[in-house]
């Protein structure tokens, strides 16, 4: 084994289940190990290195930065982050940032902020708010957002939980309908539920979510940490239905793939609960996030990022669904938008499988929930690159089928 794997499994807590492969390098889409072979990357770190690996634009902001100043914490203002905040106000046509590190930093804000707002602002006696979550969600690992799990692994060993929370099944409208009480004070949803399995909600799912949430006075509140930045073809997720949240959290790709940056936007009535002590971060907002963060937004925008994420997502959908067809014994579903697409595969295959031997043809992927492969590679690709992902793709799958043939004889 190499000795890479072996001092990690030795001193790291074992809370990961990493395909054997030993990493030392990234360019783009690809990826090397320490033996030199080249790999092309289709986790893109769950969607956070959406603009590839070490981009040089990005680099360049860091390193800038990185010589002039990087934290001071929130004691004092800086140059950088308020064109930061500016910028992601901008692009989302929300009306106030809080910048954090860590995705589940940001969703945790979330909470905190639409609790408040259903005190001050719309009345909710003291501890009674309730905030509507949906079944199969994953909004992080903090305790608060575990204990909003569906997944019994995920809580498994960690409670007591905080109450106040209520689940309601995914893409079901009628059900959030019921959930709603006087006392309800927001509903969090990602548009497209990563963790899950790429589950993505009924047309029109959304925007019924938005005017429910209207009627009622409770916020939607979209966790695009995964979605956003351009990962489905649009900014924001939520703009393939014309939805306007009434918050947003960002994360992952924000960091451009270099460091942790994520945030909380909502309407400024919302943001205005907070108050000096209220709530912080020491490296939130810091120099260094705050000029990788703007330049990772520019970015999209000015390398077309967004658009080709539409383009070859719509490809890749359309190529694997030929794929479905002819070996419906192996993929029993494709399903996605933009670049970010999970392949079902029977249950009789484990999908990690399919996953490890994707490995052995240099295509970098994981499995979810045992029976997905995502695909989700940097935005960057290009058509010749995500053929060759395709091609291997196939090879893997007909290579499965043979296999399931011969036990089946």
């Amino acid at each position: 084994m190499n000795g890479n794997i072996t001092l990690e499994n030795q001193f790291g807590a074992h809370n990961y289940h990493p395909l054997e492969v030993v990493l030392t390098k990234g360019q783009g889409i690809y990826v090397w190990d320490a033996a030199g072979r080249q790999y092309t990357d289709m986790m893109s770190a769950y969607s956070a290195v959406s603009h590839g690996h070490c981009h040089a634009k990005l680099l360049a902001a860091l390193t800038e930065q990185a010589h002039a100043l990087t934290i001071v914490s929130r004691a004092f203002y800086t140059d950088k982050l308020g064109n930061f905040l500016k910028k992601l106000c901008d692009v989302t046509g929300l009306d106030a940032a809080l910048p954090m590190n860590t995705g589940a930093e940001a969703v945790e804000t979330a909470l905190k902020a639409a609790r408040k707002w259903g005190y001050t602002k719309k009345n909710v006696p003291a501890d009674q708010a309730e905030i509507i979550i949906c079944h199969g969600n994953f909004h992080g690992r903090t305790i608060a957002v575990v204990g909003m799990s569906s997944e019994a692994q995920y809580r498994d060993g960690f409670g007591p939980f905080p109450k106040g929370f209520v689940q309601v099944p995914y893409g079901d409208i009628d059900a959030l309908k019921k959930a709603i009480t006087a006392n309800t004070v927001a509903f969090l949803i990602e548009p497209i539920q990563g963790e899950n399995g790429i589950v993505v909600p009924p047309v029109g799912y959304l925007k019924a979510c938005e005017r429910i949430c209207q009627e009622n006075n409770v916020l939607l509140i979209c966790d695009e940490i995964q979605t956003g930045m351009g990962r489905t073809g649009k900014f924001l997720a939520c703009e393939h239905e014309d939805v306007k949240s009434d918050g947003l959290v960002l994360g992952k790709a924000l960091g451009g793939g270099l460091l942790p940056v994520s945030v909380f936007l909502t309407r400024k009535d919302v943001m205005d609960v907070f108050h000096p002590g209220d709530h912080g971060s020491t490296f939130g907002g810091n120099p260094l996030a705050s000029a990788v963060g703007l330049r990772a937004i520019e970015l999209l925008f000015e390398e077309g990022l967004i658009a080709n994420a539409e383009q070859l997502g719509n490809y890749l959908q359309a190529e694997l669904k030929k794929l479905q067809v002819q070996y419906p014994q192996i993929i029993h579903e494709v399903r996605g938008r933009g670049l970010m697409v999970g392949v079902e595969i029977n249950k009789r295959i484990p999908a990690r499988t399919i996953c490890k031997k994707l490995l052995l043809e240099g295509v970098l992927t994981k499995e979810t929930h045992h029976t997905v492969v995502r695909l989700a590679p940097p935005l960057v690709i290009t058509l010749t690159q995500m053929d060759k992902v395709l091609a291997a793709i196939g090879k893997v799958i007909a290579e499965v089928a043979v296999e399931l043939e011969k036990e089946s004889t």
